[in-house]
């Protein structure tokens, strides 16, 4: 992004009526692969998008848009991917996200290739943890699956919910 593209996000002023929130929703979704755990961090957004009533932005809604904002101006560099290298695939599940890293590893540090971070469908929501942990990981495995299939040699997957590390 050039200076002038920055300023206009730095400048963008909080969502006054849902228009306002479907127009920034729909910025940062095209960006939302360079931010880690993008869901997570519109969740108290989105939920506006599906009131009746009158639009007035929480504390916690207006802190998610200040942060995301950030976001925008600081997002990491991604790294190219090097089917040579080692590659981790690591996941996490909320109550109503998952979340997704592709990183690899060289002499320099573990780099990000990709971030991916989806809500869950309604039906989702009613998960069990362990299973929205398995949904995770399996999700993640889908939508990094050509670069998977590039690779020379075998793939980490980390998750932070031990019990699935016996499905391994």
């Amino acid at each position: 992004m050039d200076r002038e593209k920055f300023q206009q996000i730095i400048n963008w002023p909080p969502p006054i009526n849902f228009k306002a929130l479907q127009s920034f929703l729909g910025f940062s979704s095209f960006y939302c692969r360079l931010i880690k755990n993008y869901s997570k961090k519109i969740n108290s957004l989105t939920s506006y998008l599906k009131q009746d009533s009158c639009f007035h932005l929480n504390e916690e809604a207006l802190r998610q848009f200040h942060q995301l904002k950030d976001r925008f101006t600081i997002a990491p560099i991604l790294s190219h991917f090097d089917p040579s290298l080692p590659t981790i695939v690591e996941t996490d599940s909320s109550d109503y996200a998952l979340g997704a890293v592709l990183s690899q590893v060289s002499d320099s540090g573990k780099h990000p290739i990709a971030f991916d971070s989806p809500q869950l469908l309604p039906a989702e929501l009613k998960y069990e943890i362990h299973d929205k942990e398995l949904l995770g990981i399996v999700w993640a495995l889908k939508n990094c699956r050509a670069f998977l299939l590039s690779l020379s040699s075998s793939f980490e997957v980390l998750t932070n919910h031990s019990s699935l590390q016996y499905y391994m």
